[in-house]
């Protein structure tokens, strides 16, 4: 292995996931320069002066999609560092952010993208994306799927206000199996401060309201909402 240090470049991509349509899907763009030219991908794009890589990540979704990520959590999935992830030169490597949101504006393509638009993860399909972007992608919905099971982050995808029945569809969506109704209810109520009543509800066509609820202050799951136990 050679001694010589490389000379590197740094980028920030952002898998950015809500459910539309009862759909999980992820915002992408469509590059409107080279190298992939009007190939979909991740939003991102290169570190510029004293940023860091999250602020980096924010202001290329902004210039890219016209999205806000100040409302958004980030939260790193991993470095990739391939040494022919990006054919350009210097060598590039990224660090890329998952951040979950519900209800997410239709984005407006910017500077460096012909278009952006919301994409059903299952519908991400040859040729694929650029650059490595299905690999980040992949990780980031396996990372996504892992901490709807420890963590409380099924309420990201939710309004301020929501029912069992929309956490469940959230869990159905990301996890892509469906749950048993009273099992799902019974182990999301026991859970110490996932949800919190609002001892509102909402009017059904077809039946009694749904009760409605709230994100409680707990970020960990205890116990763990395990897909083994649901069968998935």
């Amino acid at each position: 292995m050679s001694r010589a240090r490389q000379t590197v470049t740094l980028t920030a991509d952002l898998v950015i996931l809500t459910i539309r349509d009862g759909v999980l899907s992820v915002l992408l763009v469509e590059r409107e320069n080279e190298p992939f030219r009007g190939r979909m991908a991740l939003p991102g794009g290169f570190l510029r002066g004293d940023e860091s890589l999250e602020q980096a990540a924010a202001r290329e979704l902004a210039e890219e999609t016209g999205l806000d990520a100040g409302a958004l959590r980030l939260r790193q999935v991993g470095v990739y560092s391939a040494p022919n992830r990006d054919p350009r030169r210097p060598r590039v490597v990224t660090c890329a952010y998952l951040a979950i949101a519900p209800d997410l504006p239709v984005p407006v393509a910017g500077s460096d993208a012909r278009a952006a638009r919301w994409v059903p993860v299952a519908e991400v399909a040859d040729p694929g994306l650029a650059f490595d972007h299905d690999c980040i992608l992949a990780d980031a919905v396996d990372l996504a799927r892992t901490l709807l099971q420890f963590s409380t982050i099924a309420t990201a995808f939710c309004g301020p206000e929501f029912t069992i029945g929309d956490l469940r569809a959230v869990y159905e969506a990301v996890w892509g199996v469906g749950l048993d109704k009273p099992n799902f209810h019974r182990k999301v109520t026991d859970a110490d401060g996932f949800v919190v009543s609002t001892g509102g509800k909402r009017p059904s066509a077809t039946g009694r309201p749904a009760a409605l609820y709230r994100a409680g202050s707990a970020t960990e799951l205890v116990p763990p909402m395990m897909r083994s136990r649901f069968g998935a």
